[in-house]
């Protein structure tokens, strides 16, 4: 028999240790690799929320019976199950495609030389989000499509966003500390938008808890709340965004800030404007389904130009910092 020599060994013993840093020592993705492997994660991190609104607003909810199987004797959904089991297992099977995207964004991000720890640890705060919300998303059929858990099932993939939003940013920004482009007034004027966007996408997750769209085609109980008066207190905040928005795009104006926070809230501006007709249209028209789907995503635009405008209040010059190897990784280079 041949001995193996140390150095084989060695080497694939830090790669069973540590395979992103065995992957990390072969392999360097340039600046944009890395920028859009953080995109596709957001862009998954939004369509996985479309598409569990196209589950509830069919009436699939509950197309897949149990979790984590399909049914009892199967992790599929078979033919008898229809429609409604085939669009329940096809939103299932794209929670794996969301995974394998923040996992290759985790990936990018732990190659890049030199290493920025923060884009990683954004990785992982994604991927840890998933997985909770795989976990949720399961307890959610196993109750019936109690409302309260789907609305807690949807403002954590609204977190999931935002993590994923915060990553896509920073791919493009330098790893220096942040410097203000703005005052401070300014800066808090920003932090009040954002909480008022926390509270109308928390309250839209009420309307939809009270409205007619179930999720299953049979009776699920809703919310024991007025479904009038909660819809125009959502529509109440939904106007103290937009006005918070205008007069912040006046501050800036007066103030003579930078282009790229003017730039992002007029982004917001125009996309607030839009999700807006998009509501008052679904109100008036006895909430159809498309538009309720169209509404969704809009309160996932919303939300990711509300973050934008936060973001542009600040600059991240480059740095060049001399990252601590890993244990793993030091082994691998003496061998």
């Amino acid at each position: 028999m041949v001995p193996v020599p140390n150095e084989t060994r060695t080497d694939a013993t830090a790669a069973l240790r540590n395979p992103l840093a065995h992957i990390a020592a072969r392999w360097t993705p340039t600046p944009e690799t890395v920028r859009r492997a953080a995109l596709t994660a957001l862009v998954m991190s939004v369509v996985i929320v479309v598409t569990g609104g196209a589950v509830r607003l069919t009436g699939s909810g509950l197309g897949c019976p149990t979790w984590p199987k399909c049914t009892e004797d199967s992790l599929t959904s078979t033919s008898e199950m229809g429609l409604h089991g085939a669009i329940e297992f096809g939103n299932r099977l794209l929670t794996y495609v969301l995974c394998a995207a923040v996992g290759w964004a985790i990936i990018a991000a732990r190659s890049q030389k030199p290493w920025r720890r923060d884009l990683t640890r954004l990785g992982w705060a994604q991927f840890w989000v998933v997985m909770g919300n795989a976990i949720l998303g399961g307890i959610v059929v196993l109750v019936g499509l109690n409302p309260y858990t789907v609305a807690a099932h949807f403002l954590l993939s609204t977190a999931l966003i935002a993590v994923a939003t915060l990553m896509w940013q920073r791919t493009r920004e330098g790893s220096g500390a942040p410097r203000p482009l703005v005052g401070k007034a300014v800066q808090q004027l920003v932090w009040v938008l954002v909480v008022a966007t926390v509270l109308l996408i928390a309250v839209g997750t009420v309307v939809t808890g009270a409205g007619p769209h179930a999720g299953d085609s049979s009776d699920v109980p809703r919310m024991p709340v007025d479904w009038e008066a909660v819809s125009k207190l959502h529509a109440v905040l939904a106007w103290i965004v937009v006005t918070l928005t205008f007069a912040l795009w006046f501050v800036l104006k007066a103030v003579d800030a930078p282009r790229a926070p003017l730039a992002r809230t007029r982004d917001l501006f125009l996309v607030l404007l839009a999700q807006g007709v998009i509501g008052y249209v679904q109100y008036f028209t006895d909430l159809p389904e498309i538009l309720v789907g169209a509404h969704m995503l809009g309160s996932c635009l919303v939300w990711i130009a509300t973050l934008m405008v936060l973001l542009s209040l600040r600059e991240r010059p480059e740095t060049t910092p001399v990252p601590t190897e890993p244990a793993a990784e030091k082994v691998v280079t003496r061998a």
